[in-house]
């Protein structure tokens, strides 16, 4: 995976438009023109440079070669559900509230995945029940850094209540948070309902980005 990332040292791109954007913007547009995974998203095809970011926690737990039914929740623009099926998932369903251009072999949902009508909906689109779980949802960032992260916290509980609703035995959850100090509870639970729970941050995370991921696997119901 490391191989598909340009490295070493790279000359650095100039936003030639800078005078019409606001600095906020400008900043925005020129990280995006100076980053490398944003650059290997394209060439790829992938949807987003978050694929990257799944692709390295597949290699590093084995969550997708052994699930053949996957959600992903929050699915747009796609780049999840895209790595979900190049890396062998059999039956992947993508749920967002926004519009999703279609994805050969996925089946895309708009709405609320907290519905019934969605509940059910999924299951008719999986076939049974979800081996994996997956969450790269996150909130509009305010700047504060405690809204912030409670606000990403009732999105990851969210996902993990669909996820027990939702998973096979012996499934797995993967859920986005900030690093902060709320997340106790969780993964109290986490580790109560599986047999593995860890953290990582993937390299295709951005330095200066507080987020990280947990990796649960092995749920065990009720």
């Amino acid at each position: 995976m490391t191989d598909e990332i340009p490295q070493g040292r790279r000359t650095a791109v100039r936003l030639k438009t800078a005078r019409k954007h606001k600095p906020s913007s400008q900043r925005w547009l020129t990280r995006q023109l100076n980053d490398p995974y944003v650059e290997a998203a394209k060439a790829k095809g992938y949807r987003s440079r978050a694929a990257f970011k799944l692709i390295e926690l597949d290699e590093k737990f084995g969550l997708i070669g052994r699930a053949s039914r996957v959600v992903d929740l929050g699915a747009a623009p796609g780049g999840w559900t895209q790595i979900a099926l190049e890396r062998g998932a059999a039956r992947v369903v993508g749920i967002d509230l926004l519009p999703i251009d279609p994805i050969a072999g996925a089946t895309l949902l708009q709405g609320d995945f907290q519905d019934d009508a969605m509940e059910a909906a999924l299951r008719t689109a999986l076939g049974g029940r979800a081996d994996l779980v997956l969450s790269d949802m996150a909130p509009n960032t305010t700047g504060h850094t405690a809204t912030d992260h409670l606000r990403i916290m009732g999105l990851a509980e969210l996902a993990l209540d669909f996820a027990f609703k939702t998973l096979e035995p012996g499934g797995g959850f993967v859920t986005k948070l900030f690093q902060g100090g709320a997340q106790g509870g969780m993964l109290a639970l986490l580790k109560q309902r599986f047999t593995a729970v860890r953290h990582a941050k993937p390299a295709a995370s951005r330095k200066d980005s507080r987020e990280l991921y947990l990796v649960a696997t092995g749920y065990r119901p009720e």
